[in-house]
């Protein structure tokens, strides 16, 4: 019986490592192919047989919707599923993806079961999924950020205090902590209030800017401590539902006078306490950039230009 193959397509490398880890890890007989962005997947495209496109939208030299927009017009290519898997989830961005023609839409953050649900559904429309499903599926953790902490620490559960911890949430809060603030707008800061410190808590002074992170465990808004080029250091309130290192997030930016948002996709590469006690109320995240788009790297780089990041911050210390 032939394999059931996957093409996906996306700029940030680390991207596309997570998404085929996590295909492989639950279908171990899938076969996983890559492109960096649409122009090479087309070429890909026009000379082997996909059951599958899994594809990011901002690329360039071609987007996301454009190659689904030749795939459509390929007689060979009408059919066959093709989700989109970005952090443009604004509804417009939705609607104009389906009106071209996608098969799916995963909003970026997504944990394992999202992205694996989508891949399911796109392959039973086409009457796909039992190929797929006869690989025997393997344990799956709830998000990406969790198989890598689960290899760091050799899968023993982390303790904090004394107390018990979930295996992978190193900085889990006793149970009388205050419940998570509620998610923000699917519009991101565009139609957000303003940052607000809780009552309970003073905000951390200093910060360059406020945005809204976005991680699989839900939206929580931020305080810009500094940027660079490769990365921002952030800082955000404690709730109960933690972070992980090396969670994917999108990190919403609204700057000058047009109130323009920039969508940065990136990873969370270090966790600490912003305050020097167990019980910090605040966490200090280096979010780091996986996008290689120019327009993107030409926005944080105005940003700077406008004293937005601190003179002091060095680049990957």
């Amino acid at each position: 019986m032939s394999k059931i193959s996957v093409l996906v397509v996306d700029d940030a490398s680390f991207i596309r490592d997570l998404v085929k880890k996590c295909l492989r890890n639950y279908f171990p007989g899938i076969r996983t192919e890559d492109a960096i962005n649409g122009k090479k997947a087309q070429a890909m495209l026009a000379r082997e047989a996909f059951d599958l496109v899994l594809c990011d939208w901002e690329m360039p030299e071609m987007s996301g919707l454009e190659l689904l927009t030749w795939c459509r017009e390929q007689d060979n290519l009408k059919t066959m599923p093709f989700v989109m898997v970005t952090s443009r989830g604004d509804k417009e961005n939705v609607v104009q993806a389906i009106q071209a023609g996608v098969s799916g839409y995963v909003s970026k953050p997504f944990t394992n079961e999202q992205l694996l649900t989508k891949v399911k559904q796109a392959l039973n429309k086409v009457g796909k999924l039992d190929t797929l499903m006869n690989s025997a599926p393997t344990k799956m953790n709830s998000a990406f950020g969790n198989d890598s902490l689960s290899a760091l620490t050799g899968g023993k559960p982390a303790v904090v205090g004394g107390a018990p911890a979930a295996a992978v949430n190193p900085f889990a809060k006793p149970a009388a902590a205050a419940p998570a603030p509620a998610a923000a707008p699917s519009r991101g800061l565009l139609n957000s209030p303003p940052v607000q410190a809780p009552a309970a808590s003073k905000a951390p002074a200093g910060g360059r800017g406020q945005g809204q992170l976005r991680l699989p465990s839900g939206n929580q808004q931020c305080v810009i401590k500094a940027l660079s080029i490769k990365e921002a250091l952030l800082v955000i309130k404690r709730t109960e539902t933690l972070p992980q290192i090396l969670d994917s997030a999108v990190l919403d930016l609204e700057q000058g006078d047009n109130a323009e948002i920039a969508r940065l996709n990136g990873y969370l590469h270090a966790i600490v306490a912003h305050e020097q006690k167990a019980d910090s109320d605040w966490l200090q995240l280096t979010f780091r950039f996986v996008d290689q788009d120019a327009q993107k790297l030409d926005y944080i780089s105005r940003l700077i230009a406008r004293g937005t990041a601190q003179k002091h911050f060095v680049p990957g210390a």
